[in-house]
């Protein structure tokens, strides 16, 4: 069985509803998952935009939220996420803060992936971690992987 990552605020490839973007609460939307690699030790969220600035001719890759040591014991984060579970750790995204930052296309109809991460490690503090540091510090212990695509055009 597949690590599997779902939402029940949107489908796979489906619109991600108003209130998990810019134009409106610009709160996380409910995440769960499934079906953990056996020696899963904790799990880290990435939830990025390859599509910026303009889907028609992407420049980057906007950085919308970074979450890591997230327990294993848990199955998903409810919508807002306002309390994250004992030991989770945030990482700054490319607004250079913490926290989810939704959804906020300049043009176009972006894809926003939310990738779950399963690892046989609980990471040690790395101080709000960007991205690359994140991902740096994951390498060689990532033992399953998820991915939910979710869209969004103002």
């Amino acid at each position: 069985m597949n690590l599997k990552l779902e939402s029940s605020d949107f489908v796979h490839m489906g619109e991600i509803p108003k209130r998990f973007t810019c134009d409106g609460e610009d709160v996380a939307p409910a995440l769960s998952w499934s079906n953990l690699p056996a020696g899963t030790q904790s799990l880290a969220l990435i939830v990025d935009d390859p599509d910026a600035p303009d889907p028609a001719a992407p420049k980057l890759v906007w950085v919308h939220w970074v979450l890591y040591n997230i327990p294993a014991s848990f199955t998903g984060l409810p919508a807002a996420a306002e309390k994250l579970p004992v030991g989770a750790l945030h990482g700054l995204n490319d607004w250079k803060r913490t926290g989810y930052g939704g959804p906020c296309p300049p043009i176009g109809r972006h894809r926003y992936f939310f990738k779950l991460y399963a690892l046989d490690a609980v990471l040690p503090d790395l101080d709000n971690p960007d991205k690359s540091q994140l991902e740096n510090a994951m390498a060689g212990h990532v033992i399953g992987h998820a991915e939910l695509i979710g869209t969004y055009q103002h």
